[in-house]
């Protein structure tokens, strides 16, 4: 490639103008364009600061090849890692956008940094960058709460108790129905997600004229592929092809929604019901690859490998700490908890704490005891108010989850609390689309306005959109264990052939039946 070609990737790969970026190197725009034509070349010097720039070799710069005599190691050469090939989640210099919302949202005192957060966000990918990221890491991390802050959101079980309200009494468990009850609990996991995976990351101006389109609105059953053609392949933005679909699998996929359920009953085989935080760290390095890991699981991944201990694993460097990943951890802490949302919680937050705090540990608390309460009734008001129970009340998800609670009570019609959600978030934000809290009022408000019917709750959950797959799983998994399994229906389970991938070293393609079984033996 000729250095006007290479000058010009340079620069429309940062997204910058001939303006932007001769004035970033001391030039007129018409040189930069005079570059790019190669009508002339750069001297010397301008090489250089563009290499430096760009953290590449002039010999990249000039040839397109680094084709200099590689020399020995020796202790005085400065070794780098190839920042540009580094993953979004590994990189926290490339997610300060989201670092700073994050910070402002948990109170941080930190609005005199925006613009160096903006600023920094739009360097391209080199040492210069990650160093600027570090020094605003610290920023953070020694920030003090805004005194304008309302909430009380601690991160520490004992603080997280003193701020819980605990008052329902609980109906005794029936033993006769438990096994039905866990089943159901897997099995409607396993379709909630499989009907959210088909659609995971489409956002609603796409997929509600797709179901229109397909026949399949308001949603009542799973995407199929038969629903495909070539208009509809070539009419939309988001790829349907090559997406995951009921009758075209042979059992549930591999995903991490249903992963995280596995593993979590693999860390009780093996460490008991009193494993430690720790316990968990060794588990997800023991039992998955780092690709098995996203966003704040990604970071705190990376962070054990680094000597990180929870939990502190959960802030170092963790722009995604309040953002869904716990909340879809939690559920077998419920399964195997029947009666107890307390002990559920609590097992949810040894589990959470190791890659999130706050919100993002409460919405996993929330699951976890709301599937403890679902065990022994299927009043879906007392289990929302059941996981309620276990979080605090001064929190921002408290406060998100009772305001969908409340507007049910006072009549809000189903269209305008989905619709007041999408207000309060926006979906094509990655951080809202993402968060617990704003995932968190999308699977209250199906657990509620689909009154216990399965299939409409795990639909509703997923024609909303935001994180699709996560929050029919949620949904799916709550009314499987208030109903049982005879209440989800062939339809959706048949597709599933009672099997289930997953990526857990060991364990490979399992036998739900198997999974259920080995659950009742984790109940005391």
């Amino acid at each position: 490639m000729a250095i006007g070609k290479i000058i010009n990737k340079l620069r429309t790969d940062t997204n910058m103008s001939q303006e932007q970026f001769a004035e970033m190197f001391g030039v007129s725009r018409q040189s930069v364009q005079k570059w790019e034509s190669e009508t002339s070349l750069p001297e010397i010097d301008k090489l250089i600061k563009i290499a430096k720039y760009f953290d590449i070799s002039l010999d990249t710069l000039i040839l397109d090849s680094d084709t200099r005599i590689t020399e020995e190691l020796n202790f005085n050469k400065v070794l780098r890692p190839k920042y540009a090939n580094m993953h979004e989640w590994e990189s926290y210099s490339s997610n300060l956008i989201t670092e700073y919302r994050q910070s402002i949202e948990e109170g941080l005192d930190i609005e005199q940094y925006e613009n160096v957060f903006s600023a920094v966000s739009m360097l391209p990918k080199n040492e210069t960058k990650k160093r600027l990221g570090d020094i605003l890491f610290e920023v953070v991390l020694h920030s003090k709460t805004s005194e304008k802050y309302t909430y009380i959101e601690p991160s520490d079980l004992k603080e997280i108790k003193k701020l819980s309200k605990c008052a329902q009494v609980l109906p005794n468990v029936d033993k006769n129905l438990l096994e039905n009850k866990i089943h159901g609990a897997w099995m409607g996991r396993i379709c909630g997600c499989l009907l959210g995976k088909t659609v995971e990351g489409i956002k609603t101006d796409e997929l509600i004229p797709f179901l229109k389109e397909t026949e399949n609105y308001p949603m009542h059953r799973y995407i199929l592929y038969s629903d495909l053609n070539d208009v509809i392949l070539n009419k939309y933005k988001y790829r349907f092809a090559n997406r995951c679909y009921a009758d075209k699998i042979d059992g549930m996929p591999a995903d991490d929604d249903t992963n995280y359920v596995v593993l979590a009953q693999k860390i009780i085989e093996k460490y008991g019901r009193d494993f430690t935080s720790y316990d968990v760290s060794r588990s997800w390095l023991a039992l998955q690859g780092k690709d098995a890991y996203c966003t704040a699981e990604r970071v705190a991944y990376c962070n054990f490998i680094n000597g990180f201990e929870p939990p502190e694993s959960a802030v170092y460097k963790n722009p995604y700490r309040e953002w869904i990943g716990a909340q879809i951890r939690g559920d077998y802490f419920g399964y195997i908890n029947p009666g107890k949302p307390e002990i559920a919680a609590e097992m949810a937050f040894r589990d959470a704490c190791i890659s999130h705090v706050k919100n993002g540990i409460y919405g996993e608390m929330f699951v976890a005891a709301m599937l403890a309460v679902a065990a022994c009734t299927d009043n879906i008001k007392t289990v929302i108010a059941g996981g309620l129970e276990q979080i605090p009340y001064t929190s921002r998800l408290y406060e998100a989850i009772n305001c969908v609670l409340t507007g049910f009570e006072n009549g809000i019609s189903q269209k305008r609390c989905f619709a007041d959600i999408h207000e309060r978030f926006d979906e094509n934000s990655e951080h809202d689309w993402c968060h617990t809290i704003s995932n968190a009022m999308i699977v209250t408000a199906s657990l509620l306005y689909g009154n216990g019917d399965f299939g409409k709750s795990v639909c509703m959950a997923v024609e909303n959109g935001f994180d699709t797959d996560c929050n029919g799983a949620t949904v799916g998994s709550v009314i499987g264990m208030a109903n049982g399994l005879n209440s989800i229906g062939n339809a959706w389970t048949d597709p599933i052939k009672d099997i289930l991938h997953t990526s857990i070293f060991g364990v490979g393609t399992t036998k739900i039946s198997d999974r259920v079984k080995q659950t009742l033996t984790h109940i005391q």
